[in-house]
């Protein structure tokens, strides 16, 4: 019975259990903060890529080949701005894991009692990407989320970026 006493009292390898519990939490919670800063750098990637493509689609108009002549991929599409901000090359982003949707809208203005008012829609005919359109781009990313002890997914960071077709 004394055997037992003294194996309960004794408090050697005490120091081991806490530093090895203390460790994992401290470990977990560092692993985190270098998630979230990496979550981060996507998110503000992405709302930077967004704003770059509307930027690129609104001086890559229809009219933009007899404006400026010397201008590589005049009279942009979707496409082209999809695969331009897909191009974009920031460090540690997975082009595969990116979505890039370009979509026109045009002008609708409307006079009711007395003031005017103007409202956008989707173009969906004849010529979307002339000047006085507007331009969307909307930028999806899927953030591969990996922390130790927890279930890998992937969150959806996005933005979206709109600007009035210049030329």
């Amino acid at each position: 019975m004394r055997g037992w006493i003294r194996f309960i009292l004794n408090d050697a390898g005490g120091s081991l259990v806490e530093v090895a519990i203390s460790s994992t939490v401290l470990f977990a919670m560092i692993f985190g903060v270098f998630e979230f800063a990496w979550a981060s750098y996507s998110y503000h990637y992405v709302s930077d890529a967004s704003r770059e493509g509307a930027r690129y689609a609104i001086v890559r108009g229809s009219t933009s080949c007899t404006n400026t002549p010397n201008l590589a991929n005049c009279n942009a599409s979707p496409d082209t701005i999809g695969n331009y901000v897909k191009g974009l090359g920031y460090a540690g982003i997975n082009r595969a894991n990116m979505t890039v949707t370009t979509t026109y809208l045009t002008a609708t203005t409307s006079t009711a009692t007395g003031s005017t008012a103007t409202t956008w829609a989707v173009c969906s005919s004849g010529t979307c990407n002339q000047p006085g359109y507007m331009v969307n781009v909307a930028v999806t990313y899927a953030f591969p989320l990996s922390i130790p002890f927890v279930p890998k997914r992937t969150i959806n960071v996005s933005s979206t970026s709109q600007m009035v077709v210049q030329q």
